[in-house]
């Protein structure tokens, strides 16, 4: 099983372009860890080398995707959502790509999503909830779809999910009666099913991709479940409950038949177990890790990141149980991991952070302050981009701005 769980990881691998890339949301896998090495394991005082500054990305809080020479991210200008290409050499524009109308929101304007690079072409979804697919190579528009034309309804503050490319389909979740996730040809934008047997409304978080006891499924989290779907013919393979409120955003984990979940507002996490019939069994359900919307990423037998009320947080991923703690000035944050270090984004200060990944407890091993922030964010929004790792680089974002880091080892 864990061959072939292997074999159908590296498939959906190859059709990205790098391994040191970062093609779409949490990286090629969807795991939050990247496979880059070389990195440096420690900072100099005011952080690593800064490249470049960029002004050009437009307001929202849209993550980065880098695919070669190319970053691709969506911004707000003046009253349209765009896709937008810069040069990762200078951060110079490419071109940009107007796919719909402004999401307006009292937490700051704007889209939410990270871009997917796949090939020759680039989706991104708007917080209106327009899903584009574009010419990578410059924006020209191939085909474009609305939530609103499957049923979908927009969620309180907008899609925010990252659309999954898997083979010749592309999977989002517009919510609502006619079917919660719908798959489309991503070369035309033709519907090939649509979830008729799981009808929720959308949330926040984004699709993974499972193999389990043979066959491949999307597995996705809305407010009030956790669910699987057969990824040829969207039929549900199961489902558990989970007492969302609110908002539910983190992106699940799937680690040999688990699934981990969490979400804020006072909710917890959960771990269950799929059988080879796919029937769930819950593991544990507690309130260690309650993250808001930072995320959290498995690295081996544990889980990391953010816990409202409690702090930075190493979690065994098979019990549950709290390992250690940072209760530390460095507040709620979103994270990354690659080459042996976790990188730490506090939403509120901008302090970026870069810890040693172990299960014995916190280790620093550098720190600065986002150096320019932004003048135009919204009284109510924070620093909620996460960052990308990719070639060695490391990009950081607050609205507008993106800036570049060189975070190589020359030694």
């Amino acid at each position: 099983m864990r061959l072939l769980f292997a074999v159908c990881t590296a498939l959906f691998l190859s059709q990205f372009a790098s391994a040191a890339d970062w093609p779409q949301w949490q990286g090629p896998d969807r795991t939050n860890v990247s496979q880059e090495t070389g990195l440096l394991k420690s900072w100099p005082a005011g952080g690593p080398n800064k490249v470049w500054v960029s002004a050009e990305a437009g307001l929202g809080y849209a993550g980065m995707a880098v695919v070669g020479d190319t970053l691709y991210t969506l911004g707000a200008r003046d009253d349209q959502e765009c896709l937008i290409a810069l040069n990762v050499s200078d951060g110079t524009e490419k071109w940009s790509t107007a796919i719909s109308d402004v999401l307006s929101n009292g937490w700051g304007d704007g889209p939410r999503s990270t871009p997917t690079v796949v090939g020759e072409h680039v989706y991104a979804l708007s917080g209106t909830g327009t899903l584009a697919c574009a010419n990578a190579a410059d924006g020209n528009i191939v085909w474009k779809a609305k939530a609103e034309d499957f049923g979908g309804r927009k969620p309180n503050w907008g899609y925010c999910e990252s659309v999954l490319v898997d083979g010749d389909k592309v999977v989002w979740t517009p919510g609502g009666k006619q079917g919660a996730v719908v798959a489309l040809n991503r070369k035309t934008g033709e519907k090939i099913w649509q979830s008729s047997q799981f009808t929720d409304g959308a949330q926040y978080s984004s699709i993974i991709i499972a193999e389990h006891a043979g066959r491949r499924q999307y597995i996705q989290l809305v407010q009030q479940a956790l669910f699987g779907l057969d990824a040829e013919s969207g039929d549900l393979l199961w489902q558990t409950d989970w007492p969302g409120k609110t908002a539910v955003i983190p992106t699940p984990i799937f680690h040999d038949g688990f699934v981990y979940i969490t979400s804020g507002y006072g909710v917890g996490c959960k771990l269950v177990k799929l059988s080879d019939s796919n029937e769930v069994t819950e593991v544990y359900a507690n309130q260690s890790m309650k993250n808001h919307h930072g995320g959290v990423l498995r690295l081996g037998d544990h889980v990391f990141g953010y816990s409202d009320g409690v702090g930075w947080l190493c979690q065994d991923f098979a019990t549950g149980e709290m390992v250690w703690r940072e209760r530390s000035e460095l507040g709620k944050g979103c994270l990354t991991f690659a080459d042996g270090c976790y990188y730490l984004v506090d939403e509120k200060g901008g302090n970026v952070v870069l810890v040693d990944a172990s299960a014995s407890g916190w280790q620093e091993r550098g720190r600065f302050v986002l150096d320019p922030q932004t003048e135009r964010r919204n009284p109510k929004g924070k620093i909620w981009t996460h960052p990308t790792i990719a070639n060695g680089r490391m990009y950081l974002r607050d609205q507008e701005l993106i800036i570049s880091y060189d975070i190589r080892d020359a030694q």
